[in-house]
């Protein structure tokens, strides 16, 4: 039986040589995306930034209500067509999108690397990422095994493809799906496949392909109910991650510790977070749970 474990964890991704959170305060963060630097909002900063003074390319200001709109502003030059980053063999391109983010969730970076301690060794794993956007994930997968990767977004997709290009992984083993994410976990349950990992990243709101309307606190328990079918007791690992939403980790720890009763191993959560250059703060960015064999 899966032990929870109630207790939070801190997973804490650090900076590399092309991202790293350079200060944050008064409700903004300043990062550097290779030889770029922007500010973003970000409400859990409250405290005061570290530096006086903000030199910055552009910065995402929200909109006035609370649709999550807003838009980019621009005091230097930024090529618009995005530019090329990496991690280690990964290859990817960055860009100021509509939505505020770059092209990829750079929090993300330490559950990567955990995740391919889970596989070490492995290069037969058959491993699945939902919502897997621009696939900087699934890419850092590739390397145990075959991945699937599913993202309801053709545009996302075909991001994730240029990267796979980018990074000189175009051959690797990897099903790109464009499909409600959802919809295609419960078609696999039915057709009895298995994974050895599965990484789940689902937005409070979203669509699908076809009109699919997807809302968190009403989807997720159906979606990690398809997820756990599709795992057994010799998968190493499911991961959910959940950006914006008032829940408490405990609270997906408690979702994942309901259908993971029958498997062994064990259950953790807490938050992701990010440290400032040069070992300074922690500025949380996400809730995660977590389940793995022991």
């Amino acid at each position: 039986m899966a032990e929870l474990k109630t207790a939070p964890l801190v997973l804490t991704g650090e900076g590399w040589a092309d991202y790293g959170l350079v200060d944050s305060g008064h409700g903004r963060k300043l990062e550097r995306y290779g030889d770029y630097r922007f500010i973003r909002p970000e409400p859990q900063a409250m405290w005061t930034p570290r530096l006086d003074d903000w030199q910055a390319h552009g910065e995402f200001v929200p909109a006035s209500d609370e649709d999550g709109g807003g838009r980019w502003h621009f005091d230097a030059p930024v090529p618009r067509e995005g530019w090329p980053l990496a991690r280690g063999d990964v290859k990817f391109t960055a860009s100021c999108t509509p939505f505020r983010h770059l092209g990829f969730f750079p929090d993300m970076a330490p559950v990567w690397d955990w995740m391919g301690e889970q596989l070490a060794g492995r290069s037969d794993a058959q491993t699945m990422n939902l919502f897997g956007y621009t696939g900087v994930g699934t890419l850092s997968l590739s390397q145990y095994g075959p991945v699937t990767h599913v993202d309801a977004s053709k545009k996302s997709v075909a991001s994730a493809r240029e990267n796979a290009a980018l990074s000189g992984m175009e051959c690797r083993p990897v099903r790109w799906i464009v499909d409600d994410a959802a919809k295609f976990t419960a078609r696999e349950v039915r057709r009895g496949r298995r994974y050895d990992g599965i990484i789940l990243d689902p937005p409070k709101f979203g669509r699908g392909p076809e009109g699919e309307v997807w809302r968190l606190e009403y989807d997720l328990p159906g979606l990690v109910a398809d997820c756990r079918a599709l795992l057994d007791a010799d998968s190493r690992f499911l991961f959910l991650t959940v950006y914006a939403v008032r829940m408490s980790s405990l609270a997906l720890a408690g979702l994942l510790a309901e259908h993971f009763a029958d498997l062994p191993g064990e259950i953790e959560h807490g938050d992701l977070a990010a440290q400032e250059d040069g070992e300074g703060r922690l500025l949380p960015t996400a809730i995660f749970a977590r389940w793995r064999q022991d």
